[in-house]
């Protein structure tokens, strides 16, 4: 099977500029996508664009992943309403090498033949004389055109509008791909269907500069079947990074998938055989199916891949220790493991013994509120150490302290918080 194919059966292709591409891939190639470090890890909805890498190395193609000090520094209005707010040079240095371990998670470094190559983009863009490059860069660009590109247009629309940083965005990638071209022989971009405008700028002024072809591809942005984008949650976005997702809070995110969403995850997500989702997805269908037997696979699938098996462990062991019925799980040993595989905190046994449930819900941040905690109490989803809580004034003594130092709070199903009291 050829990579493309191997692509679109996934429901990773959105676009691409060429039918040609099929027969270019049939020898290896290097093709590249762009990450720029807004933030100190990126989220679940960039793990697409390391997956789709990580299937063309698999396929025997090189994958180039550019980290976008100097874009980074300009903020893509691609997707965005409003403007980025703008980082300072440490911030994105720092974010750099953080982000730079994602890929080391899911890419291949071990095989020569295909090792992947990671560039910052500042590394050619911090060089390049700002008048210089209008001159041999910008002339190519006519802005007619550049205000089709939906990036801009949508923007153009909003009440904010566009800056003329932003709006430059373009010309950047457009450069970094021109660069990757000459230098090391990238003909590929790839990158979200929010990317198209972008990555056929970069077609285009290899065109118009050397006469030659490129190609570009876009994959689906990752989205739920509302519409909306997968890895937001009430909390924030669902991180890559262990110490801002940690294996247990991506295990339980991916376990509460939809079933409507669930197959298009596997696909999209993992390396599962299709062979393997087609049963599950038949399976689903079935009277006898174990409901949430597929997101179960999914997120050990997703939480090995991201922590490996050390992750896999801790959030499985956490999943059981903190499910109902398992009270006698519940000590102080499996509780001391929990500490850095869950959501904890830490509170003086003073505001813990004596103390009103509903207060310490509001203290360990269960709840925003007393009220919002009364709320929950009187609507059968407040449990304490695995036990639902009925009584809106139940206070709590000494004995509820499992090992004489721990609570194990729960707002429903979803959100857990084991307290440490000293």
């Amino acid at each position: 099977m050829n990579i493309i194919d191997c692509l679109e059966e996934r429901g990773l292709i959105e676009a691409k500029t060429s039918d040609d591409l099929k027969a270019i891939t049939q020898k290896p190639i290097k093709l590249y996508i762009g990450f720029d470090p807004t933030a100190d890890s990126l989220h679940l909805g960039s793990l697409v664009g390391i997956v789709v890498l990580r299937w063309f190395q698999k396929f025997g193609h090189t994958p180039v992943v550019i980290l976008g000090g100097a874009t980074g520094r300009i903020g893509d209005p691609s997707g965005k309403s409003t403007e980025r707010p703008l980082l300072d040079s440490p911030t994105i240095e720092a974010n750099i090498r953080r982000i730079r371990t994602h890929f080391e998670q899911v890419l291949d470094f071990k095989d020569l033949k295909t090792l992947p190559l990671l560039f910052n983009n500042d590394d050619w863009m911090g060089k390049y004389p700002f008048i210089d490059f209008l001159r041999d860069i910008g002339k190519h660009f006519r802005v007619n055109v550049m205000l089709t590109k939906d990036s801009v247009k949508a923007r153009l629309e909003a009440e904010e509008g566009i800056s003329f940083t932003e709006f430059s965005y373009q010309i950047l990638q457009a450069y970094d791909f021109y660069h990757l071209y000459q230098s090391h022989g990238v003909i590929l971009q790839a990158g979200g269907s929010d990317q198209w405008g972008n990555i056929t700028a970069g077609t285009d002024l290899i065109r118009k500069l050397l006469g030659e072809t490129a190609y570009g591809l876009t994959f689906p942005l990752l989205t739920r079947s509302d519409g909306k984008k997968f890895g937001k949650t009430e909390g924030g976005a669902i991180w890559l990074a262990a110490d801002r997702c940690s294996p247990y809070d991506l295990y339980q995110y991916l376990y509460r998938v939809p079933d409507a969403d669930v197959i298009k995850l596997m696909r999209m997500l993992t390396f599962m055989e299709m062979e393997e989702i087609r049963r599950f997805e038949q399976a689903m269908k079935q009277p006898d199916y174990i409901p949430n037997s597929a997101q179960k696979k999914l997120a050990q699938e997703l939480t090995r891949l991201l922590h490996q098996e050390e992750g896999l462990e801790a959030a499985l062991r956490a999943t059981q220790a903190a499910a109902p019925g398992h009270s006698a799980e519940l000590n102080p040993a499996v509780f001391h493991q929990m500490m850095k595989d869950m959501p904890s905190v830490k509170l003086a046994k003073s505001e813990v013994v004596d103390r009103k449930f509903s207060d310490i819900a509001v203290q360990a941040g269960l709840t925003a509120s007393k009220g919002e905690a009364a709320r929950l109490i009187t609507g059968g989803g407040a449990y304490l150490n695995n036990e639902r809580v009925e009584d809106p004034q139940l206070k709590l003594t000494e004995k509820h302290l499992i090992g004489g130092e721990f609570l194990l709070l729960a707002a429903g199903k979803k959100k857990k918080i084991l307290v440490q009291v000293s």
